[in-house]
């Protein structure tokens, strides 16, 4: 039995929710149990960290979410660049085939089943998506100055994400538990989706909001103003994050490929229009 089949019969969101509960635990054994053997196992570095020692964290949670410092990662002089909303590797990148965005090689998903609505304006427009590895910083940052205007909260299942689950799994990221987050800038909407995967028992927001993982479909709508690089969630364990521009709106940089790594900060475009 292959892993993807093996994770349709697991109790998803039961994992989900007793990882959370040993993940948010202070008690000292068990912080330090998991916070060296997670180290080790995936070799963390916390050189670039606020905290650079593992013994410095309350909890699990407290070391995954772990703050860098703010000389790590500068915004790019330019403000019209587009700045990288997060640490990881690009799955994919590139444009929407009308309402079509690539999962892997040779599969395609929808717009509309990813948010749950109808928004032709992103149809042709240039989109990124960013897998978080376990080892990586798991803030997610805003990629342009922006307001937030609604938020959907939408559950789903809670499928690992990774090159072999996008390649095996249809529709991975419609399936999976996310949270699309639509902003609104001086160049046009702009999507934030981020979506959780199997062990990922949170998905934060510095914004007031449901708690995941999600019971039901919530929609909120919002006023708020945020810069460029300003905080805007975290996961609780990583998955993945995909950023949607309108078309003509957001010139991709052309180094960008599936495969590479990126850091939070970093020119991944050019605004235009």
């Amino acid at each position: 039995m292959s892993f993807a089949a093996l994770q349709r019969l697991l109790p998803q969101h039961g994992l989900s929710r007793l990882a959370g509960r040993f993940a948010r635990s202070q008690t000292p054994w068990i912080r330090r149990t998991f916070i060296h053997t997670f180290s080790r196992a995936y070799n963390v570095d916390l050189s670039d960290s606020l905290r650079s020692s593992p013994d410095d964290y309350e909890s699990f949670n407290d070391f995954f979410t772990r703050e860098l410092r703010a000389d790590t990662r500068p915004m790019p002089n330019d403000p019209l660049c587009v700045a990288c909303p997060a640490d990881g590797s690009i799955s994919q990148v590139g444009r929407l085939t009308h309402d079509k965005l690539m999962q892997a090689k040779g599969t395609n998903y929808s717009l509309r089943s990813l948010t749950g609505a109808d928004l032709p304006q992103f149809h042709e427009g240039a989109f990124i998506t960013i897998y978080l590895a376990p080892n990586d910083y798991h803030r997610v940052h805003l990629p342009v100055t922006a307001r937030l205007v609604r938020t959907a909260a939408i559950p789903g299942e809670l499928f690992s994400v990774n090159a072999k689950t996008e390649a095996t799994i249809s529709d991975l990221f419609c399936r999976n538990e996310r949270l699309v987050c639509h902003f609104e800038s001086s160049h046009g909407d702009m999507l934030v989706i981020l979506v959780g995967a199997l062990v990922v028992a949170s998905i934060e927001t510095v914004w007031p909001g449901p708690e995941s993982p999600y019971r039901s479909l919530t929609q909120n709508t919002h006023g708020l103003r945020l810069e460029r690089g300003c905080e805007i969630g975290r996961f609780l364990l990583g998955s993945t994050v995909i950023v949607c521009f309108e078309p003509g709106r957001m010139e991709l940089d052309g180094t960008l490929h599936a495969g590479i790594k990126v850091r939070m900060g970093q020119s991944i475009g050019r605004l235009i229009g």
